[in-house]
C-alpha cells in the first residue's frame, strides 16, 4: 500500500496508485456551537456596507460610520484567539494510516455441497468463480489477508439458542439419509457432514473483520463466504442458511467493542427475514432490507417482508423494508432507494459500524432474482455506504447464483472498498413507477419515527404537484442486457492540486480590510501542508488562460476592458471598479484572473487525460458572478464555466459537465452562460432570502429553470434565511441534487467549491462544517466516474475555509468522510425551499416524480401507510400463539416455490410464561384494524370478562375501572403525555397516549402481572397522527416465541447482558416505544414563546437550551452570535445620551421597549404593538437593544448579538437604568 507522498510535480514516475487514508476516529471533537467562550471572528475579516453578502439596507451613515473607525473597533480580537478557539475543527492531525481493505476468503469454506441433488444453486463453484475473478484483476494482492476462523459456541448463543447450535453440531457425525431427513424439515436447505463446520467457519470470518476493523487494523473488510446466513432465525435453518453471520457479527461488535449502534443493510435479492426478526425489537440496531416481494409471491412468501413492518415496542421504526413488487429493477431504482430513505435514516441514526448482507442475486442474469441491477450498480451502493459510520463498513457475501454476475458483483464492490472510482452507469435514467411506489409507501410508514424524513408541506416529497402536466412514460419489466465490461483506471496519483502564490498580487488598494483577501489561498495551502495532504497530492503547475479560452464565455470586448486596466493609474482604477457591482481592481487583477481560469483548465486536462482521477483548484480571484461582459461580486473570469467549456473543447463533443456550486451566494454568471445548454446542468445552492441576498433580485429563485433546450437543466435551491448546515445541505442531496445528477449521468463534475456557507464565515450567516463538506464531496465522487475538481469560489474566514478545502481534499484523496452528528433536524423554512425547486423541476426529472396507487396486498393505500404501520408494528396479534407438541424444531414450509398467496411460518414453541401474545411471524400485520384489540390471554391476572380472540372491540375494556366513558385525567398515570389530540374531555379510546393506562390501579413502576391484576397498560404506538382506537396489551420478557427473537442475554449463562442505550447522537427525544412523538406545531403562540428576539424573532434554534425547570417555568439558556456582519451598522450614541424609560414612539407603551441602533429611536417589541419590527422594516437597521434587559438582537441575522462593539452603548444604557457602570464592562 502507498504512504503519503513527498511533493512532485507532473511527470515523475509514482507507484500505481492504491487506496490509502486517514484513521476517522481520532477525529478531535469541534468545540461547542453553544460555548460563549469561543473567540470572534478571524480578526482580518469584516463586511463593509454595499459589498455582496452583507445583507444590509444601505444607509447614507455607514460610510461615515467606518471613516470614523467602526472597523479598527471591530478588529481588536487578536487572530491567535480565533486559532485557539477553533481548534475543534482540527482535522486529524496526527491520523494514522490504515493498511487498507481487509479480505476473508477461505478454500475451507468449499468443503460442502448438497449430496443428493447437483444442480442445487449453492455450491462450491460459487466462490471459484469469485476467486478467479479476483486473481484476473489483481485484487488478491492488494487486500490484506485474513485467515478464517470458528465461531466459539458463545459467539454463536449471542444470535441462537444453545439447543439449536448443538442438533446442527451433531449433523457432522450423520448419514446421508439421516441428514436429507433432517433438511427436509427445514425451507430450502440441504445439509452435509461440513456444513456445521463451514458455518462456524463462515461465522468466524466475519468476526474476525469486525475485531480488524473496530482494532484500527483495517479501514474496511470483505467475508467471501458460504453458506450464506441471512435467513437463518434463533433455533430454524432457512433458505440455505444456518447461522446468521451479520446478525452474530453486530451482537459481537456490541458486546466484545461495545459498539452502541450498528447498520445492517440487506441487499440480497431475497428478504432477510431471519435478520429482521433477530432486532426488530432492538433500537440499537437499524435493519434496512431492500427485496424482491411482488405482494408475497416471492419467496419467503411473508407479510413481515413488506413495507409496513417497521419494528416492534422500542425498536419500532428500526426496521426498514423496501420491497420490489416487479421484476427486473435497475441501479435507478436501487440508488433511489439508497437516497431516499437509507442515507437520511442512517444519518440519524449514526450507525458506529455498518455490516451488509451483500448477496448479489439481483444482478442481470442471476435466475434466482430475475432483476437488472449491475456491477456497476453495486459499487455505487458501497460508495454511498463508505460514507457512514467513518467508513468502518463490513461486507458479507450471501446469495448470488449467475456465476460470471456473482464474480463480478463482487469484483466491483470490493474495488470500491479499495478506494477505486466507481464505473460510471451504462444507463442510469430514474427509477421506475413501481420502486417509487414503494419507496413512497416505505417512506409514509417511517416518517412518525425519523426527524429526517420531515417534509415541510404535509405532502410527501415526491408527490406529484396539483396541475402540473408531466408525461408519464410506459414502463415495465425491462429486457435483460448483457453485463458491461467495467473498466477500472491505474493512475500514478489520484488528486491533482494546482495553486500560484502570484495569484495573492491581486488586492484592494483602498481597504485593507476586504473579505477578499490573498491571505485566503495562502492560508488554504498552510493548512494542506501542515496536515500532510499536499505532500499526497500531485502539484500541477498553473498556467494563464489563453484569449481563446476565455472568449469560450466571455466577449473579446470585456476581455480587452480587464487587461487594460494593467496600465491604469489609481484613481482610474478606482473610477474603473465603480462601474462594476462589489468589485476592488489593482494593477495585477488582470494577470491573477487569467492564472485562476488557467489553473482551472490545467486540471480539467490533466483529469480528462487520465493523469490524476480529482483535484483541487486553490485559486483567487472567484469567479461564479462573472457575466458574459461584466466583473461582478469580486469576480472577474468565470474559472467554471471557462473549465467546463475547455473540457468539451478537450474531449472534441458536447461532455456532460454538472457544475455544482455550493457558494453561499447564487453564481449568476455561471447560470446566464449555461442556460441555453442542455449539456451542462447548473445546480446552486444559496442564500436568497426572497431575493434580498447578493446577487440580489430573482435569478437565484426556483423558478429559474434555463431556456430554450437548456430548460430543466439549471436547478437552483434557495435558502430564505441563515443558520442553513449540514442537515439542511444534506437534504438537498439527498431529496434533489443526487437524483438530478444520476439521472443526468455526467462525464465530469465542476464544484464551484465557495466556503461562505461555513460556520462562522462573516457574509453567510450559515453552519456547514468542514466534516459536512467533505460528506458532501464524498457523495459526489460516485459520479463521472469520480472526474470531480473543486474550484475555490468564495468564503472569508480564513480558519474556516482552510479546514473546509482540507477535509474536502482529504475526501477526494480517498480517506473516509469524518464522523458526522447532526446537531439538529433540517429546518422547516429549507425544506420549504427543498419543496419548491422539486415541485417546479418534477415536469423535467423523472426522478423527482412520485407514485402512489393501491397496495395491492390489501385494501389500503399508501396514504395510509402511517396508520397501517404502527399497527402492525404493536407487538398485539388478533390471534394466540399455539404450540405444537413434541416437536424440537422450528417446522419448514417447504421449499421455495411461487406462492399464489402469502403464507408464513409459525413459531413452534411458545414460552408457557407468556403472559401475552406477540405479533408473529405467521400472521399478517395488517391484521390489526383501526380497533383496539384486547391482547390478553387467559390467566390467573386475567379477569373473567376480558377476551382473547378477535372479537373485542374498541369499545371493550380491561376491568370495570376503566370503561369507554372514563376521561384521560381519570386513568393517567405520572407518565402520562399529553398532545392536541388529547383533552380532558376524551375518552381512552379517542386520546390515550402511550405510557397511560386504562385503569387507576396501574401505575407506571408495576410490573406486566401486577398491571395484569389492576388493569392493562396501554401500549399505543408512537405516531403523528392518531390511530383509530387503542390496543391493550401486557407483555412479558418471555413474550417472544424462541425461534424469533433471542431473550435480552443473547449467551444464557455465558455472556453477561448486554446493556442497551438510547441511541446517542440520535436526533430523536425520547425512545420511539414509550414517548408520544409529537407533531410540530405551526406556530407557537407568541406569548408561550419563551425566547427569539420579542420585537420580532424567528423560532428558536440551536443557540437556545432548557437548562433546567421547575414547576413554575423552564428556564432557558442564550448563546448570542460573537460577530455579526452587520456590527457595522451601529452609528455613535446621541450626544443627549440614551433615557431607558423612554416610551414607545408610536403608541407611547412603556413596556418592553427597544432602541434602534443605527437611529436611536425607541419602539415597543412585537409583543406590545411590534412597532420596532415595523420600524427594522421600513428602514432596514438591523441591530436593536432592549431597555428590559440590554440584550442586543440583530434582525438579519435573526440572533442575539454580543461584542465589544456594543459595550459603549450597552453600558450608557446601564448607567441611565442602574446608575452605575455594567460590571465586566470589558
Amino acid at each position: 500500500m502507498s504512504a503519503l507522498r513527498p511533493n512532485r510535480v507532473r511527470g515523475e514516475v509514482s507507484p500505481t496508485m492504491t487506496s490509502t487514508g486517514q484513521d476517522s476516529t481520532t477525529t478531535k471533537q469541534r468545540r461547542s456551537r453553544q460555548n460563549p467562550q469561543s473567540p470572534p471572528l478571524d480578526s482580518n475579516i469584516i463586511s463593509k456596507p454595499g459589498v455582496k453578502g452583507a445583507g444590509l439596507r444601505s444607509s447614507p451613515k455607514l460610510a461615515e460610520v467606518k471613516k470614523k473607525g467602526r472597523m479598527k473597533k471591530l478588529s481588536q480580537a487578536p487572530e491567535q484567539d480565533l486559532i485557539v478557539g477553533l481548534q475543534g475543527l482540527d482535522l486529524n492531525l496526527e491520523a494514522k494510516t490504515l493498511p487498507g481493505t481487509g479480505l476473508v476468503f477461505d478454500e475451507q469454506l468449499n468443503d460442502f455441497h448438497c449430496l443428493w441433488d447437483d444442480s442445487f444453486p449453492e455450491g462450491p463453484e460459487r466462490l471459484h468463480a469469485i476467486k478467479e475473478q479476483l486473481i484476473r484483476e489483481g485484487l488478491l494482492d492488494r487486500c490484506v489477508s485474513f485467515q478464517a476462523r470458528f465461531a466459539e459456541k458463545e459467539e454463536l448463543m449471542l444470535v441462537h439458542s444453545l439447543e439449536y447450535i448443538d442438533l446442527m453440531e451433531t449433523t457432522q457425525d450423520m448419514s446421508e439419509g439421516e441428514l436429507r431427513v433432517l433438511a427436509d424439515t427445514y425451507d430450502s436447505v440441504y445439509l452435509h457432514p461440513n456444513s456445521y463446520t463451514c458455518a462456524c467457519l463462515a461465522s468466524g470470518s466475519v468476526l474476525r473483520l469486525v475485531d480488524a476493523v473496530l482494532g484500527a487494523e483495517i479501514r474496511n473488510g470483505m467475508a467471501i463466504i458460504r453458506p450464506p446466513g441471512h435467513h437463518a432465525q434463533h433455533s430454524l435453518m432457512d433458505g440455505y442458511c444456518m447461522f446468521n453471520h451479520v446478525a452474530v457479527a453486530a451482537r459481537y461488535a456490541q458486546v466484545k467493542h461495545r459498539i452502541q449502534r450498528v447498520l445492517i443493510v440487506d441487499w440480497d435479492v431475497h428478504h432477510g427475514q431471519g435478520t429482521q426478526f433477530t432486532f426488530d425489537q432492538d433500537p440499537s440496531v437499524l435493519y434496512f432490507s431492500i427485496h424482491r416481494y411482488e405482494q408475497g409471491r416471492f419467496w419467503p412468501h411473508l407479510k413481515a417482508s413488506n413495507w409496513s413492518t417497521i419494528g416492534f415496542g422500542q425498536g419500532q421504526g428500526y426496521t426498514i423494508n423496501v420491497p420490489w413488487n416487479q421484476v427486473g429493477m435497475r441501479d435507478a431504482d436501487y440508488i433511489a432507494a439508497f437516497l431516499r430513505v437509507l442515507l437520511p435514516v442512517a444519518l440519524e441514526f449514526q450507525p458506529q459500524l455498518v455490516l451488509v448482507a451483500a448477496g448479489f442475486d439481483a444482478l442481470q442474469g442471476d435466475p434466482k432474482g430475475e432483476m437488472a441491477a449491475t456491477p456497476a450498480g453495486f459499487a455505487q451502493l458501497t460508495h454511498l455506504l463508505m460514507g457512514l459510520a467513518g467508513g468502518r463498513l463490513i461486507l458479507s457475501l450471501e446469495g448470488g447464483y449467475n456465476l460470471r454476475s456473482l464474480a463480478e458483483g463482487v469484483s466491483a464492490s470490493l474495488h470500491t472498498l479499495l478506494g477505486d472510482p466507481c464505473p460510471m452507469l451504462e444507463s442510469p435514467g430514474a427509477p421506475c413507477a413501481s420502486a417509487l411506489s414503494s419507496l413512497s409507501c416505505t417512506l409514509e410508514a417511517l416518517e412518525p419515527f425519523w426527524e429526517t424524513l420531515m417534509r415541510s408541506d404535509g405532502t410527501l416529497e415526491g408527490d406529484h404537484a396539483e396541475g402540473s402536466s408531466v408525461e408519464e412514460e410506459e414502463e415495465g419489466p425491462w429486457p435483460p442486457q448483457a453485463l458491461p465490461i467495467l473498466m477500472w483506471p491505474v493512475l500514478q496519483a489520484r488528486t491533482g492540486l494546482v495553486y500560484d502564490q502570484r495569484m495573492m498580487d491581486h488586492y484592494n488598494l483602498w481597504d485593507n480590510h476586504h473579505p477578499e483577501m490573498p491571505q485566503r489561498v495562502s492560508r488554504i495551502m498552510c493548512r494542506l501542508e501542515e496536515l500532510g495532504l499536499a505532500g499526497r497530492c500531485l502539484i500541477l503547475p498553473a498556467r494563464p488562460a489563453t484569449d481563446a479560452e476565455l472568449l469560450t464565455c466571455h466577449s473579446a470586448e470585456y476581455v480587452g476592458r480587464v487587461r487594460a486596466t494593467e496600465k491604469m493609474k489609481t484613481r482610474e482604477l478606482h473610477r474603473e471598479s465603480s462601474n462594476f457591482e462589489s468589485i476592488y481592481i489593482c494593477p495585477s487583477t488582470f494577470a491573477c484572473a487569467q492564472l485562476a481560469t488557467g489553473a482551472a483548465c490545467c486540471l480539467v486536462e490533466a483529469v480528462l487525460a487520465g493523469e490524476v482521477l480529482n483535484g483541487v483548484a486553490v485559486v483567487r480571484p472567484p469567479g461564479h458572478h462573472a457575466e458574459q461582459d461584466a466583473a461582478c461580486g469580486f469576480c472577474f473570469f468565470n474559472s467554471v464555466a471557462v473549465a467546463a467549456r475547455h473540457a468539451q473543447a478537450i474531449s472534441g463533443h458536447a461532455l456532460r459537465v454538472l457544475i455544482v456550486d455550493w457558494d453561499v451566494h447564487h453564481g449568476n454568471g455561471t447560470q446566464h452562460i449555461f442556460e441555453e445548454d442542455p449539456s451542462v446542468l447548473y445546480i446552486s445552492l444559496h442564500r436568497y432570502d426572497h431575493g434580498t441576498f447578493f446577487p440580489m433580485g430573482d435569478k437565484g429563485a426556483s423558478s429559474q429553470v434555463g431556456r430554450s433546450a437548456g430548460t430543466g437543466f439549471t436547478v437552483n435551491v434557495a435558502w430564505n434565511g441563515p443558520r442553513v448546515g449540514d442537515s439542511e445541505y444534506l437534504a438537498a442531496w439527498h431529496r434533489l441534487v443526487l437524483p438530478i445528477a444520476y439521472e443526468f449521468n455526467p462525464e465530469l463534475v465542476l464544484v464551484s467549491a465557495g466556503f461562505d456557507a461555513a460556520w462562522r464565515d462573516p457574509l453567510g450567516g450559515c453552519q456547514l462544517s468542514p466534516e459536512g463538506y467533505a460528506h458532501l464531496t464524498h457523495l459526489l465522487m460516485g459520479l463521472a466516474g469520480g472526474r470531480i475538481i473543486l474550484i475555490l469560489e468564495g468564503g472569508y474566514n480564513l480558519t474556516s475555509i482552510s479546514d473546509s478545502m482540507a477535509a474536502c481534499t482529504r475526501t477526494l484523496l480517498g480517506d473516509p468522510p469524518p464522523l458526522l452528528t447532526l446537531s439538529r433536524p433540517p429546518l422547516s423554512g429549507a425544506l420549504a425551499s427543498i419543496t419548491e425547486t422539486i415541485q417546479v423541476h418534477r415536469r423535467y426529472w423523472r426522478s423527482l416524480r412520485a407514485t402512489k396507487v393501491e397496495d395491492k396486498e390489501g385494501p389500503f393505500s399508501s396514504t395510509s401507510a402511517t396508520e397501517e404501520a404502527i399497527q402492525a408494528a404493536n407487538p398485539g396479534s388478533t390471534e394466540r400463539l399455539t404450540a405444537p407438541e413434541g416437536s424440537d424444531l422450528d417446522a419448514g414450509t417447504g421449499k421455495a416455490t411461487p406462492a399464489p398467496s402469502v403464507q408464513e411460518s409459525t413459531p413452534a414453541q411458545t414460552n408457557p410464561e407468556t403472559v401475552v401474545a406477540q405479533l408473529t411471524k405467521d400472521q399478517s400485520p395488517e391484521a390489526a384494524t383501526g380497533g383496539a384489540t384486547l391482547d390478553q390471554t387467559t390467566s390467573e391476572a386475567a379477569t373473567p370478562d376480558q377476551t382473547t380472540s378477535e372479537a373485542a372491540t374498541p369499545d371493550q375494556t380491561t376491568s370495570e375501572a376503566a370503561t369507554p366513558d372514563q376521561t384521560t385525567s381519570e386513568a393517567a398515570t405520572p407518565d402520562q403525555t399529553t398532545s392536541e389530540a388529547a383533552r380532558p374531555d376524551q375518552t381512552t379510546s379517542e386520546a390515550a397516549t402511550p405510557d397511560q393506562t386504562t385503569s387507576e390501579a396501574a401505575t407506571p413502576d408495576q410490573t406486566t402481572s401486577e398491571a395484569a391484576s389492576g388493569g392493562a397498560t396501554l401500549d399505543q404506538t408512537t405516531s403523528q397522527k392518531p390511530v383509530g382506537g387503542a390496543e391493550l396489551i401486557q407483555t412479558t420478557e418471555a413474550s417472544r416465541a424462541d425461534n424469533q427473537t433471542p431473550p435480552t442475554s443473547p449467551v444464557q449463562g455465558a455472556t453477561p447482558q448486554i446493556s442497551y442505550s438510547p441511541p446517542v447522537g440520535n436526533l430523536r427525544t425520547s425512545e420511539l416505544g414509550n414517548k408520544a412523538q409529537e407533531a410540530p406545531e405551526p406556530q407557537a403562540a407568541e406569548e408561550e414563546r419563551p425566547l427569539g428576539e420579542t420585537a420580532g424573532g424567528q423560532d428558536i434554534d440551536d443557540s437556545v437550551q432548557a437548562v433546567g425547570d421547575t414547576d413554575q417555568a423552564t428556564f432557558y439558556a442564550v448563546t448570542p452570535l460573537l460577530w455579526c456582519p452587520h456590527l457595522v451598522a451601529v452609528c455613535p450614541i446621541p450626544e443627549g445620551g440614551l433615557d431607558v424609560t423612554q416610551p414607545c414612539q408610536e403608541c407611547g407603551t412603556l413596556q418592553e421597549n427597544w432602541a434602534c441602533l443605527s437611529c436611536y429611536e425607541v419602539y415597543c417589541s412585537r409583543y406590545v404593538n411590534a412597532h420596532m419590527l415595523q420600524h427594522h422594516e421600513r428602514s432596514g437597521h438591523p441591530l436593536v437593544l432592549s431597555y428590559v434587559d440590554l440584550s442586543a438582537w440583530c434582525y438579519e441575522c435573526q440572533a442575539y448579538v454580543h461584542h465589544q462593539a456594543l459595550l459603549d452603548v450597552k453600558n450608557i444604557a446601564h448607567q441611565n437604568k442602574f446608575g452605575e457602570d455594567m460590571p465586566h464592562s470589558h
